[in-house]
């Protein structure tokens, strides 16, 4: 009786363990941005969402807060293969292709039915540079529009000369250097020590950056400029993708349509949250007065030609198909 029980242990053992649900593939998705931003729970909820669809046969883990590479450091790492999943702020690399920066062009695309109508004129072309990259795109979330945070009030643009101003692509670069601003380069894991230290004494970013970097703790004013709307896209390693069944790449799709969806809508519900904790923080939350708002517009035109000017005959198909 007892050879039996073992014996049929033995047996039940080899069948689960020859069963394809017990065959996980693990995959990695490095995320620049803390765990309790929409991002990364955006991100998570997408994860859940191709494990139920799978039953578990593809589980993946995300690592939130930059706690697996950097942010400039995670498109990198999909395409080597070093993760299988990342998302990005893809206007960290305008330098790599200015197309990628077509979403911070000031001024451009400043409310969110216009930043999807943007999105979807340069989808296409954006696709297909990430393709040619070994990247397959799955799904792009905006962040909400961007407002100047600054550590004293702003009359006119003037009035930024000589601030600490933290860049975090070409564009933010560019706005410090045409304002007389020292930029310095800070990503958004590194902003909270950035701005406690006084390394940096203002930036531009939308309220849930303020929100994540507690930057009332630093700063005392916020002024909604909202000169653009910047988005984050997931991707995935196309090579890893093309090696998973068709069940599981399907899965990954739906569950990759299903977070673009959520994410605009949890991003166009939270903005005025955000602003509304800014203030509750005890900052002072105002809209550009109409010099600084001048001033501003002045240095978006300049923007806006220098990036034709490196987009060429791509960029200016885009925003001529967004403008009809």
């Amino acid at each position: 009786m007892k050879f039996r029980l073992v014996r049929a242990g033995l047996i039940a053992g080899a069948v689960l363990a020859a069963t394809p649900a017990l065959a996980q593939t693990k995959w990695n998705l490095p995320a620049a941005y803390p765990a309790d931003n929409p991002h990364s729970e955006n991100l998570v909820a997408f994860a859940k969402d191709v494990d139920a669809a799978t039953s578990g046969k593809l589980q993946i883990t995300v690592h939130p807060g930059a706690s697996l590479f950097k942010a400039p450091d995670i498109k990198r790492a999909v395409m080597t293969g070093q993760a299988q999943m990342g998302e990005v702020l893809l206007s960290i690399h305008e330098n790599e292709d200015p197309i990628y920066g077509v979403d911070v062009v000031p001024f451009l695309a400043t409310s969110f039915p216009d930043a999807m109508k943007l999105y979807q004129a340069s989808k296409p072309l954006i696709a297909k540079k990430l393709d040619a990259q070994g990247l397959k795109l799955l799904f792009v979330v905006p962040w909400a529009p961007q407002g100047v945070y600054v550590n004293k009030p702003l009359a006119t643009i003037e009035d930024m000369k000589g601030l600490k101003w933290r860049a975090y692509n070409v564009g933010t670069a560019r706005i410090g250097e045409l304002v007389g601003a020292q930029a310095v380069t800070i990503q958004a894991a590194e902003l909270p020590q950035a701005l406690a230290t006084g390394v940096v004494n203002s930036f531009m970013s939308s309220g849930g950056t303020g929100y994540d970097s507690k930057a009332w703790e630093s700063l005392k004013y916020f002024y909604d400029v909202q000169a653009w709307i910047p988005k984050d896209y997931t991707f995935v390693n196309k090579a890893a993708f093309e090696a998973l069944d068709k069940p599981t790449q399907e899965a990954i799709l739906k569950a990759a349509a299903t977070a673009e969806t959520r994410g605009w809508k949890a991003w166009e519900e939270k903005a005025n949250w955000y602003i509304d904790q800014l203030k509750a923080k005890g900052m002072t939350v105002e809209p550009p007065s109409a010099a600084l708002k001048a001033g501003f517009q002045k240095v978006g035109d300049q923007l806006t030609a220098d990036w034709l000017k490196k987009a060429g005959t791509d960029g200016q198909a885009v925003v001529d198909a967004y403008k009809k």
